[in-house]
């Protein structure tokens, strides 16, 4: 073309979790069935939404009011439900006009960093959460300014690592929280996030807090939302039901701003951001009409509770099946519904294999690997090809860690226990050849 078409940055662009979908569907064509580990999405994985749920959003559809537009912000009785229900928290005060709603969290992040400036940075978490990482990285035309999560110490963050990033840093103007944290499971404890927003205070930083996971807590963990510890420092925190309800299809994620007024370059942004989602009209009016009646039905808190119990003991039978594999490191996850599984230093090379009896298969494989490719990621390949079991290389998360992440969603025993059988297989066989 007479002149370039893409900006700088727009090569950060990239999602490994749906990326590797492309490999396995050549498989698919050639007759095998996948074991699917390499996305959060329940009703893949065998979940259902109860009954009365399903009942609920049937009666919403029979009622002509489902099928209009929204208000711009999102639905004012949904607004109003969502803000008393944090403000019952008795942390930091939301009103409605607070609340902004968007077609899935991708769509509320995208236009976070969409109107920063090129040079303000937001430090996240590594391993990164690719839909976040990449949207900061393309942002800012360069790769994604991280602090590290440490696998030896259950996967907290380092806080001596943020500090000094941030000190010395001063294109920081933000930190970003996944709590409970993708891809790894881990739970925030509540002075680690105290911590944080100490420092977001010292440094005149805004937070962001990804809390779609908020209510998917298990193993008597125990945590906070930003609400609860965010004091008077500005703060954007991002919420959903996609993996609640679970309602993936329904696209449906808002933000919350909390102590807008207190900054007014802060103020802008949340204007701003209000305004690119007034110029789309609004977003899906059906799952926003259904959050206050599915929310607030007494089934609800009991149907969150038999969740967690069941991602809870799927965690607990991952450590016991891969426990003892040699080469592997690993924490009991504790929220969200992933596990990240790190290979130790060393163990990894370019001469490893796993069997492969069709030709035809191998010279797929073949096509995929390169000689720069990272370490985890050839074994990701190897493990779909001989093994049919599709999960996301940790490299791909902006990290320098080598692993892969795998997710606790499996709702049929029987499907999660063959998996896990061809996970550790694919392990033992590649790691000792």
């Amino acid at each position: 073309m007479r002149q370039n078409l893409l900006r700088q940055g727009a090569d950060e662009l990239s999602y490994e979790i749906r990326g590797i979908v492309k490999k396995a569907e050549q498989l698919q064509a050639l007759g095998y069935n996948i074991h699917w580990e390499n996305i959060g999405d329940p009703i893949q994985k065998n979940r259902k939404l109860p009954s009365w749920m399903k009942e609920t959003i049937i009666e919403l559809l029979r009622d002509d009011k489902t099928y209009g537009y929204s208000h711009s912000k999102g639905l004012l009785e949904t607004r109003r439900f969502l803000a008393d229900k944090n403000n019952k928290l008795n942390g930091a005060q939301i009103g409605v006009d607070d609340i902004t709603f968007f077609n899935g969290l991708g769509d509320a992040i995208a236009k976070i960093y969409q109107f920063l400036t090129p040079s303000a940075r937001v430090i996240g978490p590594s391993p990164a959460y690719s839909t976040h990482s990449s949207a900061e990285a393309a942002h800012a035309n360069a790769h994604p300014v991280t602090y590290n999560l440490d696998p030896e110490n259950s996967w907290y963050p380092d806080l001596d690592d943020l500090y000094m990033k941030v000190k010395y840093n001063t294109s920081i103007v933000g930190i970003l929280v996944i709590n409970p944290d993708n891809p790894t499971g881990m739970v925030y404890p509540r002075h680690i996030l105290e911590r944080m927003v100490a420092i977001a205070k010292e440094f005149d930083l805004f937070l962001i807090f990804d809390e779609i996971y908020q209510n998917i807590v298990y193993n008597n963990a125990s945590t906070a939302t930003m609400a609860e510890v965010i004091g008077d420092v500005p703060g954007i925190s991002l919420k959903g039901i996609s993996k609640e309800f679970p309602w993936p299809g329904s696209r449906c994620g808002w933000a919350e701003y909390y102590n807008r007024t207190t900054d007014s370059d802060f103020n802008k942004l949340c204007s701003t951001i209000d305004n690119a989602k007034m110029i789309e009209v609004s977003s899906t009016t059906l799952p926003q009409r259904a959050i206050p009646k599915v929310m607030s039905d007494p089934r609800y808190t009991e149907f969150l509770k038999e969740t967690n119990e069941q991602i809870g003991q799927r965690s607990k039978y991952l450590t016991e099946i891969f426990s003892d594999v040699e080469g592997i490191q690993f924490n009991l996850t504790n929220g969200a519904f992933y596990n990240t599984i790190i290979f130790k230093k060393g163990v990894l090379h370019r001469n490893q294999k796993m069997a492969i009896e069709d030709n035809k298969v191998e010279e797929l494989l073949d096509s995929w690997l390169t000689s720069d490719m990272p370490l985890d990621k050839r074994f990701v390949y190897y493990l779909l090809a001989a093994k049919q079991v599709c999960v996301v290389p940790i490299s791909a998360f902006a990290s320098d860690l080598l692993g892969f992440r795998m997710t606790l969603l499996e709702a049929d025993e029987q499907e999660q226990i063959e998996t896990y059988k061809r996970i550790k297989e694919g392990l033992i066989e590649y790691l000792g050849s």
